[in-house]
């Protein structure tokens, strides 16, 4: 009898899947999609079983046996196997790397898929207990609640700190225990409906043509000016599908969005919202895929990685805010969450909604063409009355924090009327450069060949490349001279002169520096929407999707450092983020204004933009891409390569260029540096392929990768290649 053999996807940067033999015992275990333990070389690894055969390539005295099975049934189902594989040859990575990144970290460390036992916590006091915790607040909230029934960890998290738990654990008060743990999938009986607003008539078009794909394929691209009420259509849309038991499945770009996208829905529906990003622990992101993948759940929002979620009764997919750049993986496995969404949703036969009041060229451009459905929502929700758009001409007037003094007049005026104030700078730090005022010298990062950012706060300077960072010199390691200057302007020195010019009102700084720890980021969003912040000054995490109903004015205070790239998609990347700057203000009772200070207000782009707003900004961009035949008029893919020895780089692809020379119909360029050449100490260079067609990429990366794998240099540096590449950095 021939012995059975399993092809193995391993976590491992070969793109093959590999055989082992079946011993008998595992035999009736061993199916497609789930994971087992196997040796390679002097490792164990976890892999998953993609399909049995009965003969192999390799002799059967040579194959290794499979160890061990790791579950009762598949952990990827046959549909969610397919989807990974079509990601395999588009992306043209390894089929293991790709199974392995579907996956909870939990689950390829090898930890059990089924949810055995669920933490929960109870109390032991007696009835007086709570009239000891008079002065601890959090703790007797806890305590009572605890008081009604005994509750979930994970429930519970998300309201109370591990303090409060370990003060009350102190005291003998609570006890956490283990409970068999008995999945609910009878959600959807139990909804309990918030009350919905009447949407308008742009709406009510866009929830009807949305709710004719019930239970089948089709993309929808939701196209809405800020503060329109795309939410309030997601919302709307997805009723009917929650009442019959399916589950749906949101995007979004960032963490900061999550809790406030979460309330809303759980507010809506009286459901339990599944949250999913990086911000959570491993054992955290276990438990809502296990949920998710047995039915527990009706909505999961989460951010990029969330595509891979498994859904038992999928309904619909949402990718909200679906133009923003953070829906591209940038290292490893460079797949795209909104084109995976698309891909996904036509296996399941389910319907997509993608969602911006800045829909990318790529979405726009099959909007237009008739690929997707396409609604229009023009008009602001509610009263709200569209942003009042101005440029200030700041050349020859002395600024003062880099805000000129009318300006700063500008931002008293709303600040005495009671408003909030948002100022817009794309860089954190207190100055992205430390010059000596005597010989010139620039404190540089030697591991990436860029300036130092300086960060007053922290007395340190930082490289925001490589993540480098040394104390900040008393003297300048040149001349020795005292005279160290910061040059240049950071959310961290802006914060400083506003308080400064308006030391009455109070300002809070929006970066990834200041939103350090779990819950900082939701704390100081609950405390803008309170009032407690009346100057709020940030980077891009503040310009997300954000709703300040008391923001009136926005400011971007320099706007002139994105208007010059050797990026092509510096446009639209430029005129994305002043639409959604924008749309921060004048959300409710109050008109809101943006002001742009600018040394180039007769630059194009910005008269476009703010005479005619971003639907003809994009459509009269998607002209000029056709006219110079690039995406997504065309189709490109990045061959990267990087070395500490840059002519090592450089000559791999050189030579990675000649397996493409005879290759018809593609377009080669390079190679050429990085737009930052030396990054973590490494030097970058670049390939560009470009094809009229989608199937000529991928025709030619199947044809000669292999040749490039055997190039004598192909070991020797770091190399990968991005499909579809949106940075060029």
């Amino acid at each position: 009898m021939t012995k059975p053999i399993a092809q193995i996807a391993l976590p491992v940067p070969m793109r093959r899947l590999f055989d082992y033999s079946l011993p008998e015992p595992l035999r009736a275990s061993a199916l497609p999609g789930v994971r087992v333990q196997v040796p390679f070389g002097s490792r164990r690894l976890v892999g998953i079983v993609v399909t049995l055969k009965s003969e192999s390539d390799v002799p059967t005295s040579k194959l290794r046996n499979i160890t061990e099975v790791l579950d009762s049934e598949p952990v990827l189902h046959a549909l969610h196997q397919k989807w990974l594989h079509w990601a395999s040859q588009y992306y043209q990575h390894p089929i293991g790397e790709i199974y392995q990144a579907a996956l909870p970290v939990s689950l390829r460390k090898g930890l059990p898929a089924e949810q055995q036992h669920i933490k929960m916590w109870r109390t032991l006091g007696d009835e007086d207990a709570a009239e000891s915790l008079k002065r601890a607040p959090r703790q007797k909230a806890l305590y009572q609640l605890l008081k009604q029934q005994p509750l979930t960890d994970a429930a519970l998290k998300q309201e109370f700190s591990p303090q409060v738990f370990k003060g009350l654990e102190e005291k003998s008060l609570i006890e956490c225990y283990q409970s068999d743990y008995e999945p609910d999938t009878q959600w959807f009986k139990h909804l309990d409906m918030g009350p919905a607003p009447r949407p308008n008539v742009e709406q009510s078009l866009a929830i009807s043509g949305i709710n004719q794909l019930y239970q089948q394929f089709g993309c929808v691209l939701l196209e809405g000016v800020t503060g329109s009420g795309k939410t309030e259509v997601y919302l709307q849309c997805i009723e009917p599908l929650l009442k019959s038991g399916h589950q749906v499945l949101i995007l979004v770009p960032e963490i900061g969005l999550t809790p406030q996208t979460v309330q809303r829905f759980e507010r809506r529906f009286g459901l339990p919202v599944g949250l999913l990003h990086s911000g959570l622990t491993d054992n955290e992101r276990l438990s809502v895929w296990q949920k998710a993948r047995s039915g527990e759940l009706g909505i999961i929002i989460g951010t990029r990685s969330a595509i891979f979620t498994p859904l038992a009764r999928p309904g619909m997919i949402i990718v909200d805010e679906e133009h923003d750049h953070s829906y591209k993986q940038q290292d490893g496995w460079r797949y795209h969450a909104r084109d995976m969404a698309v891909v996904r949703a036509s296996l399941e036969n389910i319907p997509l909604v993608l969602g911006s009041a800045t829909p990318s060229l790529e979405s726009l451009n099959n909007a237009l063409t008739g690929k997707y459905r396409h609604y229009l929502l023009k008009q602001r929700a509610g009263n709200a009355e569209p942003v009042k758009q101005q440029m200030l001409d700041v050349k020859d007037q002395p600024l003062k924090y880099g805000l000129a003094a009318g300006m700063q007049d500008k931002i008293a005026q709303h600040l005495q009327r009671g408003q909030q104030v948002m100022l817009f700078i794309n860089r954190r730090g207190y100055a992205p450069a430390l010059i000596c005022h005597h010989c010139g010298h620039v404190e540089m990062c030697q591991r990436c060949d860029t300036s130092f950012t300086l960060h007053r706060r922290q007395n340190k300077l930082q490289c925001h490349h490589c993540g480098d960072a040394k104390p900040l010199p008393r003297a300048c390691p040149s001349c020795q001279q005292p005279q160290l200057t910061p040059v240049g302007l950071g959310t961290e020195q802006l914060e400083q002169g506003l308080t400064e010019l308006f030391p009455e009102y109070r300002a809070v700084r929006i970066d990834s520096d200041a939103t350090r720890g779990k819950q900082k980021l939701h704390q100081l969003l609950e405390d803008i929407q309170q009032g407690d912040y009346q100057l709020l000054i940030g980077t891009q995490i503040l310009a997300k999707g954000h709703h300040f109903p008391n923001v009136s004015l926005v400011v971007i205070v320099d706007v002139d450092a994105a208007l010059f790239s050797a990026d092509y998609r510096a446009a639209e990347k430029l005129a994305q983020l002043i639409t959604q700057v924008s749309g921060r203000a004048g959300r409710a009772h109050v008109a809101g204004e943006l002001w742009l200070q600018t040394h180039n207000p007769s630059h194009p782009l910005l008269q476009d933009l703010l005479n005619n707003g971003y639907q003809h900004f994009a459509r009269y961009a998607l002209s000029e891409r056709q006219f110079a035949n690039l995406p997504p008029f065309s189709h490109q893919a990045l061959v990267r390569a990087e070395s500490h020895d840059p002519r090592q780089a450089f000559e791999f692809l050189s030579q990675a260029r000649t397996c493409f020379a005879d290759t018809d119909g593609v377009l080669l360029t390079g190679p050429l540096p990085a737009l930052v050449e030396k990054r973590q100490g490494r030097f970058r260079f670049q390939l560009l392929l470009q094809t009229a067609k989608r199937t000529g990429i991928q025709q030619a990366l199947n044809r000669r990768l292999p040749q490039m794998e055997s190039l004598s240099l192909a070991p020797k540096v770091r190399w990968s290649v991005d499909i579809d590449p949106q940075d060029f950095s």
